[in-house]
């Protein structure tokens, strides 16, 4: 083609176009190949992924607890209030207390009172079995025990799995509960039980 003497070549558009792909694809490498782009993309990928570890690891929480059984129902409590878990033999009945304090035993030369939950909540009594043990709770402010009917074991809870309380459990324990598993286990709040002043017992002995 010709203009005035002047020869003009018909451009191919599609040739350019593939040029220009090619080109840009031999820039990418290039940027991605760059030791220091690679260090940066690594360390932000790197700092991504710690953050969603921390994420899973927040949520997935798990509360080392001990289960028992109080009245046909499981409760579990948290593992670091407790100090151990005793059988219980023999005990001593202790006069002018509230009716939920069973009474006393010795605990390798220590004094240890025991609560009975079953009366404290309200809860159908069982009596006294074989089965029965004593969950030694410990704090830096109380010491006492809580008579079980039977201890099932110790199970690692997740955060995310406690429940909030159902409507169905009522009564005085509901201001002691943390919330309920999907197996209707009921979670105590073992702060609360500690800290509340109505289990620790003022009342002496009349003359």
């Amino acid at each position: 083609m010709t203009d005035n003497g002047r020869i003009f070549k018909q451009i191919d558009w599609d040739r350019v176009h593939r040029r220009l792909e090619v080109s840009k694809a031999a820039i990418e490498q290039g940027v991605s190949s760059n030791p220091e782009e690679k260090i940066k993309i690594l360390k932000k990928r790197a700092l991504l992924l710690s953050r969603e570890s921390s994420s899973i690891v927040e949520k997935d929480e798990q509360i080392s607890m001990v289960e028992f059984v109080l009245a046909h129902e499981n409760y579990v409590i948290e593992s670091k209030y407790i100090s151990e878990v005793y059988p219980l033999k023999e005990f001593t009945p202790i006069p002018c207390t509230p009716d939920f304090v069973l009474g006393v035993i010795n605990l390798r030369g220590s004094i240890l009172s025991i609560l009975d939950f079953k009366k404290f909540f309200d809860l159908p009594d069982k009596g006294i079995a074989d089965l029965n043990k004593i969950i030694v709770i410990n704090s830096e402010f109380n010491k006492f025990g809580i008579l079980s009917d039977s201890i099932i074991g110790v199970r690692f809870i997740r955060t995310d799995e406690i429940n909030p309380p159902l409507p169905t459990l009522t009564g005085k324990r509901k201001a002691y509960l943390k919330g309920v598993l999907e197996d209707s286990t009921i979670v105590l709040d073992a702060a609360k039980i500690i800290s509340d002043p109505k289990i620790i017992v003022h009342e002496e002995v009349g003359n």
